[in-house]
This record gives C-alpha cells, structure tokens and sequence, in this order.
C-alpha cells in the first residue's frame, strides 16, 4: 500500500486518538480542581462557560462536562448562544426545517390517548404530504413518529411506544 493510502486509513485512529489525549488532560485538570468548586458549579454553568471561553464544539463541551449532546445543545440554545442544532431529544418546538411547523406540538406520549391523537394528527399530516406528492413531508412525518416511539420507549411508556411503532411498521 502507498504512503498517502496508509495515511489516510489511520486518519481515523489518529482523531480517536487526540480525542482520548484531550480526555486525559479534561480529567486531570478536573482531578486538580478543589471539590468544592466543582460542586458550587451546574453542568449549565460548565457548559455556559466553556462556549464562551471559546469552546464552541458541541462534541468537545459533551466530552469535558460528561453530559449528552441534546442536554448540551438544549443549554446553549436557551441561552441563545447556538441555533440550528437539533437531534432525537432536543425539542420539536425549535424551528428545524420548513416542516417544522407543520408538526408543531403534535407530538405527546403523556398517556395512550395522547399517544394515539399523536399519530392521528401525524397520519392526517403524513396523507396531506402524500396528496402533494411531498416525499420530503412524509419522511418528516416518519421522523417524528419515530421521535415519539422512542422517546416514550426511553421514558419507559412502552405502550405509548408501541402506537407509534404500529404506525410507522404500516407505513
């Protein structure tokens, strides 16, 4: 194998790498810091204080604070620091795409019945963007059933889960 061939394929290991370093040197800075002061600060304020210090990495701030992604990005954007950034667990409410607000408070697993007027009001939204020849629209329908099934599965309302399973299973 030639040179550049072998470089490229331990560029992975080598991210992983620098990513493992950067671990050790978050850790032995937090093992030097008093344990008073570690507790008088929230994850809220770690994270806070690292964006602003100039670490503006979502992936960076989970590493050093030991918190999810969706929990670190929630923090930013409330503070109005980031936009844009969405995954499984952040809100619906924040505006995603041009769908967003299309599915605006439809989803809701509180309960069988919130459940099941969840994945109605989907399936009504999901048919309108089969009537427009949307695909885009359906697939963003099947997003946020999928949302809800596991967001009620992690929140261990497997009933709640198994509607929205059912749904997308027909779908």
């Amino acid at each position: 194998m030639m040179t550049q061939g072998l470089i490229e394929e331990m560029r992975p290991v080598a991210l992983e790498l620098d990513y493992a370093d950067e671990a050790q040197t978050v850790e032995k800075e937090r093992t030097s810091e008093s344990v008073h002061e570690r507790e008088r600060h929230t994850k809220k304020d770690q994270i806070i204080a690292l964006y602003e210090s100039g670490v503006t990495d979502v992936a960076q701030i989970v590493r050093r604070v030991k918190a999810r992604p969706s929990y670190v990005a929630q923090v930013l954007q409330s503070e109005g620091l980031i936009s844009g950034y969405f995954d499984l667990y952040t809100t619906t409410a924040r505006e995603q795409n041009v769908y967003t607000r299309f599915f605006r408070n439809v989803l809701a697993f509180r309960d069988l019945e919130a459940a099941r007027e969840s994945v109605q009001k989907i399936d009504r939204l999901y048919n309108y963007f089969e009537r427009l020849g949307d695909r885009a629209g359906q697939h963003q329908a099947m997003v946020l059933a999928l949302t809800g099934k596991n967001r009620a599965r992690w929140s261990g309302k497997m009933e709640e889960a198994q509607v929205f399973s059912e749904w997308l299973a027909a779908h």
